[in-house]
């Protein structure tokens, strides 16, 4: 089968650092569905895997945790999916990434793909949809409700990096589902509108100081936080920001160890999401993510939510894929990049 892999960690602009090849077919046993790839998106771990974890000598790593595919096979202890049947999923940090022709995923990560959408929209939104979900809703434990409901909640939310990949649909569920208000950070002209669009109610620009602009809209205290960015350079700005027990979620990862002492006289809490912790670890919950992605794929087809689609850069191969490495790692990229067929 085609994919696209690498033998050790080497710089995008280095011509060894993704490569096409060919490797054997794969076969699905136990709970594993065999897909055949239809179209990926590219996420900032995929470059942070690439950067730094090499696979063992002679071996190709295949990287990718987006993918739409078709079910071509199950493994024999497979039971929610068929032949035939259209899917989405992130799959597991441990296995071989999506970037080929075909990929094993345990079902339990797997959703329906959204009916609505074609095979590169829906490619933008597994992972960071369950990275959105858990942090709103597992982590800041943010009220949900009807899509219909107009009920308005005491929740302020500032949600930081608002126009990335995971702010993009944050925004969306936050809108849809929840009845909080959303402030959206954003600094660039375009960025401002891509958020505006998605569902924030105010947008304030992280390149100047949040306090005074927060103040100045007139809403009241913070009472969550996401932290989709640079958590290392806001800290301190959230805990003056957040009401008492205020939540911080935060998906990055700071250079310098952030002083969790300062959020004591709020009684603030700190919550780290990873979305793929419970595929790493085989938790007895890992179906919750094949269950959420359903969830998200009906609020997709009922109209409450749209793909996250920045750009789509054409076919699955090594040139393509270098392409969407550089631009995520120059942090400009706004919504998803997305890639499909071989």
């Amino acid at each position: 089968m085609k994919a696209v892999g690498y033998t050790k960690s080497l710089p995008i602009n280095d011509p060894e650092s993704l490569i096409d090849v060919e490797l054997p077919q794969l076969i699905a046993t136990g709970r594993d569905l065999l897909v055949r790839v239809r179209a990926i998106a590219v996420n900032p771990v995929d470059y942070k895997i690439r950067q730094r974890v090499s696979p063992a000598d002679g071996e190709y790593k295949v990287i990718g945790w987006d993918a739409v595919g078709e079910v071509v096979a199950t493994g024999e202890a497979a039971s929610q999916f068929k032949p035939g049947d259209l899917v989405y999923y992130a799959g597991d940090l441990n296995r071989q990434g999506s970037n080929a022709e075909y990929q094993l995923v345990d079902e339990g990560l797997v959703g329906s793909k959204p009916k609505s959408l074609s095979d590169a929209e829906a490619a933008a939104l597994p992972l960071t949809a369950i990275t959105a979900w858990e942090m709103l809703f597992e982590h800041l434990a943010i009220k949900q409700q009807s899509p219909d409901s107009a009920e308005q909640s005491d929740e302020v939310i500032l949600v930081v990096g608002a126009a990335g990949g995971v702010g993009s649909i944050f925004l969306q569920l936050a809108k849809a589902i929840t009845g909080a208000t959303i402030i959206a950070t954003a600094s660039r002209e375009s960025s401002q509108a891509w958020v505006k669009k998605l569902g924030a109610d105010h947008v304030v620009d992280h390149s100047k100081p949040l306090g005074p602009q927060i103040e100045a809209l007139g809403i009241g205290a913070v009472t969550h936080v996401a932290s989709l960015n640079a958590t290392g350079s806001y800290f301190d700005s959230y805990t003056e920001l957040l009401a008492p027990f205020g939540k911080i979620a935060m998906i990055d990862d700071p250079a310098e160890p952030l002083d969790v002492m300062k959020m004591k006289p709020k009684s603030l809490s700190l919550h780290i999401e990873f979305m793929f912790a419970r595929s790493m670890f085989k938790a007895a919950d890992m179906d919750e993510q094949g269950r959420l992605l359903n969830r998200v794929a009906d609020l997709i087809d009922q109209g409450y939510i749209e793909t996250t689609v920045g750009k789509n850069l054409g076919a699955i191969n090594a040139a393509h894929l270098k392409a969407a490495h550089a631009e995520l790692e120059s942090g400009r990229s706004i919504g998803k990049i997305v890639l499909e067929g071989f």
